[in-house]
């Protein structure tokens, strides 16, 4: 027996933090890969690409004599989507922590 005690605990410990540095590294590698393509000016296609609601959904619409008209609700304006989208996150979430026990357990309100 000429291990000492302990040692198995330290050699844990390192595999465990060996594992934590190289997962860290593969998800930096992993998020910095496409950074180059973000600069890329040929990958900004906005003005050869249409999209299909002007390319497709306008011309049937021009060609059937609807124009487009503004929304009732304009959500492009200011922060306005981004409060709607924090209202339904909280209603959500109100609704995913009261009924917390039913989701992860399965079970319902004893009598």
């Amino acid at each position: 027996m000429d291990k000492k005690p302990g040692k198995r605990d330290k050699t844990k410990g390192i595999r465990k933090y060996l594992n934590t540095q190289a997962y860290s590294v593969f998800a930096l590698v992993l998020a910095l890969c496409p950074l180059p393509f973000v600069f890329c000016q040929a990958a900004h296609g906005a003005d050869k690409w249409p999209g299909v609601d002007e390319s497709v959904v306008e011309k049937i619409s021009r060609e059937h004599g609807r124009e487009s008209c503004d929304p009732l609700i304009n959500t492009d304006q200011g922060d306005l989507l981004l409060f709607v989208f924090l209202l339904a996150g909280a209603a959500g979430g109100f609704a995913a922590g009261y009924y917390w026990r039913v989701l992860i357990e399965g079970k319902g309100k004893r009598n």
